[in-house]
């Protein structure tokens, strides 16, 4: 097998504690929405799956790069999509239990810890840093050093616009993942959990295509959600 990248290894044992919290959070799910009897098999193989999965990640800047969390913290996902997948659950289905599982898995963080973090993310100083790694995203050398990354540009908003920001993601290192590996058909149920993963920080995601979906770019646009629509606080 191959071998896990030594920035991964160092997460690793954080990283299958997350997995083994998601699967106690989705055991019902398991077994009422996916028709799934031998749960103890099925905790089994996805931990399994995530090992490979481990050896797949792509290095892309380990500490130093916003996008290697993204990875540690979602892909682990894929593990669980491929088996329940190959156990002939449909992908639909598959995406509910995963955004479930994964709202109820962030909402075990404390709402003054989780907005905090919402407000850090939305602050002048964050966004003067996102544009400073956009730029360097999109450059060749860091293209070239780091292939499996993603590319973005960061969104200043026009006249009439009600966002804050907004990144607009012209490749992306999960889309290349799943290309590589056949795992497309299951991409848009990733996609799909970064909606909780910013409303539960007090974060509006608005985003209407996906390169996922077949569109040039992905589009996300940020703004703050009013106090009485944060979720879990």
């Amino acid at each position: 097998m191959a071998e896990i990248h030594p920035f991964y290894q160092t997460h690793r044992e954080a990283m299958e504690a997350a997995m083994r919290a998601r699967l106690d959070i989705a055991e019902a799910m398991l077994r009422e929405r996916a028709r799934l009897s031998d749960l103890h098999g099925i905790r089994q193989e996805v931990m399994d799956e995530f090992e490979i999965v481990l050896t797949q990640m792509p290095y892309v800047g380990g500490a130093t790069s916003r996008m290697s969390d993204f990875f540690m913290r979602l892909t682990g996902f894929m593990a669980i999509s491929r088996v329940l997948r190959r156990h002939g659950v449909p992908v639909p289905v598959i995406g509910e239990i995963e955004r479930e599982t994964y709202k109820a898995q962030l909402l075990t963080v404390p709402a003054a810890e989780r907005l905090a973090s919402g407000c850090q993310f939305m602050s002048s100083e964050n966004q003067a840093l996102l544009r400073e790694q956009a730029v360097r995203s999109a450059s060749e050398s860091h293209q070239k050093e780091f292939p499996e990354d993603f590319v973005y540009d960061f969104v200043e908003p026009g006249p009439g616009d009600e966002f804050e920001f907004g990144i607009n993601y012209r490749a992306c290192g999960f889309c290349k993942l799943a290309a590589r590996h056949g795992d497309a058909e299951i991409l848009p149920n990733i996609c799909g959990l970064d909606f909780d993963a910013y409303a539960t920080r007090g974060i509006r995601l608005e985003r209407t295509q996906t390169l996922a979906g077949g569109a040039s770019h992905c589009n996300f646009r940020f703004s703050r959600l009013p106090p009485d629509r944060e979720i879990g606080s």
